[in-house]
């Protein structure tokens, strides 16, 4: 056991001990974020994100999570690494988080062993990283992690927004760290270069986003066809997209991330889109194990690489198409069709 009045040291040393970046407190009394989080789900721009609303309860009462809920620990992990070069042929982009091993796994693991070392010492502890019913951006604000910004990023002045966010609900009062004097009006001014770059205008005004019209949640979260109107706006994001992070002149010098794992793999940060489509769904799959590509599902992978296939336009690509044409999945056969037009 640690006495009462060593835990926020000790918490700190703690996390710098397990790999995180940096650590802020933050009080608990009030439930940061949730307004805006309850319109979007009003305004069904969480798209078929169905989980956001089931969980919504908690979010608003994050006191369900933990009874006697007093502080937040609020952890950060940078996970910036050069981009490879680009291959060109046929390959699409992936988004930089994705490029290495799976945050869930690799920060979760972290979290746990976290969590197993404040029950010993005496707390009470709940941990996430964007897989629980937490509202991680919010709770950085309140403790001066990041300010939201236009692009709906928690980013730090300066530093960017390429990070990963956890969150820690403790049972125990910790000093508050203070939290950023100003937010979007100072630190983002009149800059719109995220909302100008959005090649879908996924920001509705600064700050507010349509999940719906977002490169990343429809070429990862949505399990349907891809609206047509949305499918040039690709270009060649076959899983993610960065855009409206990388404009962001916050982010044009990045704390490099120090994680290994989290450098790109090989064929990770450009994806061999006549192989994805040649693969069979069980190879993709376990080529694709502890990644974060996998979030995509092989359905949804074929789709996008026929889609940036029709956007690239290369009569290379005709072949794997045509092979694409025969996959059991109707979603897959029709982005296959679609991208034949395009290359005519």
């Amino acid at each position: 056991m640690i006495p009462m009045s060593a835990i926020p040291d000790a918490i700190r040393n703690e996390a710098l001990s397990l790999g995180f970046d940096q650590v802020r407190f933050c009080n608990a009394q009030t439930t940061p974020g949730y307004e805006q989080y309850a319109q979007m789900i009003q305004e069904n721009r969480h798209g078929s994100m169905e989980w956001m609303a089931r969980s919504a309860h908690l979010r608003a009462t994050p006191e369900l999570l933990l009874p006697g809920l007093t502080s937040a620990v609020v952890l950060k992990t940078h996970y910036a690494w050069p981009l490879p070069v680009d291959p060109g042929g046929l390959t699409g982009q992936v988004s930089m988080y994705a490029w290495g091993r799976d945050y869930h796994n690799l920060i979760g693991k972290r979290l746990r062993r976290f969590v197993r070392w404040m029950r010993s010492s005496g707390l009470n502890a709940y941990a996430g990283v964007d897989s629980r019913p937490i509202i991680e951006r919010a709770w950085a604000e309140q403790s001066g992690t990041g300010y939201a910004g236009k692009n709906c990023c928690s980013i730090q002045p300066a530093e960017g927004s390429l990070f990963f966010l956890s969150v820690i609900l403790v049972d125990q009062e910790l000093p508050p760290d203070p939290p950023l004097n100003a937010g979007l009006e100072q630190y983002c001014g009149s800059c719109s270069r995220c909302l100008t770059a959005c090649p879908t205008q996924a920001f509705l005004e600064p700050g507010k986003m349509d999940a719906r019209r977002c490169i990343s949640y429809l070429n990862i979260e949505h399990r349907g066809d891809i609206p047509t109107a949305f499918r040039a706006p690709m270009g060649r994001w076959v899983f993610g997209c960065d855009i409206c992070q990388t404009v962001c002149p916050h982010n044009h010098s990045p704390p490099p991330s120090h994680h290994p794992d989290f450098q790109p793999r090989p064929g990770h940060a450009w994806l061999d889109l006549e192989w994805i489509l040649q693969a069979s769904d069980e190879t993709i799959d376990h080529h694709f194990l502890g990644s974060p590509i996998r979030r995509a599902k092989p359905v949804g992978l074929k789709r996008n690489a026929c889609i940036v296939l029709g956007n690239l336009g290369d009569a290379a690509g005709r072949t794997a198409l045509f092979q694409a044409q025969n996959h059991p999945s109707d979603i897959v056969q029709s982005a296959a069709r679609w991208a034949l037009d395009q290359i005519g």
